[in-house]
Order: C-alpha cells, then structure tokens, then sequence
C-alpha cells in the first residue's frame, strides 16, 4: 500500500479539541511509519487504537520505543501527553474484568486528551453489592461511561439509581446468543431507564470523546 494517499489532521484540535486519533487495523508498516514521521516533525501528539503487537514489533526500533504502548486496550500514545487538568469528573464504570480491553480504550483515551478519570471497575449486575457498594463515588461524577458485554443490564441498573449522564459502550464480551455484542447494544438501546446514551459495539473511543463532549457542553453553560 502507498503512503500517497496519507493526509493527517493536524488542524483538527483547533476545530474540535480532539487531537489526530490514528485506527491502525488495516495500515500498512509503511503507512504506519509515514504517520509516525510526520507527526515527529510537526512535534504533534497522537493517540493510536486498536494497534496490534505485530504492528507495533515491525516497526523501526526508534518509533517503537518512542510508543507508549498498552497492550490490553493495544493503544500507544506518540508525543507529548497534555497535562491532566482538575478533578475527575468521568467515571468509567465496567461490569467486568472480561471488558478490560474496552475500558482501558477508554482511560486511555481519555488520558490522550487530558481529562482525569476514575476507574469503577468489576461492578456487574451478576453481584449486585459490589455496585452498590460504589454507587456514591459514581454518583461524585457528572458523566458515567458505561461498559457492559452479554446481556448489558448494567448501563440501565445504573440509569435507575443515577441522576448524572450516562455513555454506554456494549462490549462483544460473551458467547452463542450475545453475538458479538448486538445482544448489549440491542439491549441498551431497549433500555427502560429514560436518557441512557449508547455508541457502537466496543467503540471505547468514541465512547471517551462523547463523554468530554458533555463536560465541555457543561462548562460553556
């Protein structure tokens, strides 16, 4: 594959306060390489996801351990890391130590951009104390990302117990009939519990960047 038909967005901070986000599945090394040079020259920061191990061994040793790389959520930061500012306002909730893979998307992503998190984790509906057992830390936040897999109860238990804005991320965690993750998505968008919020399966990025969405929306009020 060519590195012709790379064209990065360096101006899109300025336009919407989320830096370049590089989805690495599918790019060439040669394609990785060119991003990667190309934003070392501009002194830039980005945030890759879904960044494999294979990817990231063959690349030149230089670029590699210029990576901070986590292998669960197989996201890397390159360059400078802004400064996280303030308190944790987001807290990132996940129903199962299965989901890790997303939530650290999530964390990381979030991290990328600055933004403190605090991570509520293992708090599935299957044990419904250890829920409870965290509810006033949740509830010490504004927003709520929400990481569920297999039938995803989680998102609207929380949403009935709740008051603050929640972001739910289906996870393709389970088996036979939970599909993939359609069962959770289908489930959150079924959800009884008024205003609960979903984006796609395993979409932990996207989840994070709606959360600052709202924060930012908060503060301009």
């Amino acid at each position: 594959m060519s590195t012709d038909d790379v064209l990065l967005d360096f101006g899109r901070a300025e336009r919407i306060g989320f830096d370049e986000a590089i989805f690495c599945p599918g790019k060439s090394r040669a394609q990785l390489i060119e991003i990667l040079h190309r934003a070392q020259e501009r002194g830039a920061s980005l945030l890759l996801t879904r960044l494999s191990s294979a990817q990231r061994e063959a690349l030149p040793v230089e670029l590699s351990q210029a990576l901070d790389y986590e292998p669960v959520s197989r996201t890397a930061f390159f360059g400078p890391l802004r400064p996280e500012v303030g308190p944790a306002r987001i807290a990132v909730v996940a129903a199962g130590s299965s989901d890790a893979f997303v939530t650290w998307e999530i964390l990381r992503t979030l991290r990328s951009l600055g933004v403190p998190a605090t991570a509520v984790q293992d708090v599935g509906v299957a044990g419904l104390w250890r829920l409870l057992d965290k509810l006033e830390l949740i509830k010490s936040h504004p927003v709520a990302v929400v990481v569920a897999g297999m039938d995803a109860a989680l998102p609207t238990v929380l949403g009935g117990l709740y008051g603050g804005v929640i972001v739910a991320v289906p996870t393709s965690t389970g088996y036979g009939v939970a599909e993939g993750g359609h069962t959770a998505l289908n489930a959150i968008l079924a959800s009884c519990a008024p205003g609960v919020m979903t984006v796609n399966i395993d979409n932990g990025y996207g989840a994070a960047c709606a959360a600052v969405r709202v924060l930012r929306a908060m503060d301009r009020r």
